[in-house]
């Protein structure tokens, strides 16, 4: 995944990025995609000079995609609603995950929009289950933003920091174990949550 990454986003550069953000922010399909390795790395990628990356548009791009794919996810909730705890599970779509969302927003609040950011899976359902819930959109966006500026940007410009702190020439070297500590550190409150609404479906 680490190799793929960095040849895809060398390749098709900020489209690749922001497309996948506002996917996994605002699609059913998003939980699949990998969010956090993948500012980390775009942002680890604009500090190597000869992929004419810039990190000021990549990170605002991460930003705004970030804001609007958690838009959808707020109407696609309220437009289908309870609908949604119906369906059935498939290759791009699992409940369990819905219901994950569900609990951690019942038990975090309003503020379950900007933690949820940094939750993969979660983080893609969160914007649904505020629609479901009817959170007034008004209050809805002042987290999205506030949410969607802490990771779209934070993470993006902690890669590009932490890439301007190793010799261009040691990157490959260090890149790919602190990718995987990335991906560690963000999926282990996810599976928590996930196996807590799993346990809490049983009793």
């Amino acid at each position: 995944m680490h190799f793929d990454l960095q040849t895809l986003i060398r390749t098709f550069g900020y489209p690749l990025v922001w497309g996948i953000v506002f996917a996994e922010s605002g699609l059913l399909v998003g939980f699949l995609l990998p969010g956090d390795s993948l500012l980390f790395v775009a942002g680890f990628l604009c500090s190597v000079p000869r992929t004419g990356l810039d990190i000021s548009v990549m990170a605002f791009g991460c930003f705004v995609f970030a804001v609007l794919g958690d838009s959808v996810g707020y109407y696609t909730g309220k437009r289908f609603g309870r609908k949604l705890f119906d369906k059935e599970d498939s290759k791009f779509f699992k409940k369990k995950h819905l219901m994950a969302a569900e609990d951690f927003f019942e038990s975090q609040g309003k503020t379950a929009i900007i933690l949820a950011r940094f939750m993969p899976f979660i983080r893609t359902f969160a914007p649904i289950v505020a629609g479901i819930a009817a959170m007034r959109y008004r209050t809805f966006m002042t987290y999205n933003v506030v949410g969607g500026f802490g990771w779209g940007i934070g993470l993006t410009v902690l890669g590009y920091f932490l890439g301007k702190s190793i010799p261009e020439d040691q990157i490959d070297r260090y890149l790919l174990p602190i990718t995987f500590a990335i991906m560690f550190i963000s999926l282990a409150p996810s599976i928590f949550h996930i196996l807590r609404a799993n346990q809490r479906s049983k009793n």
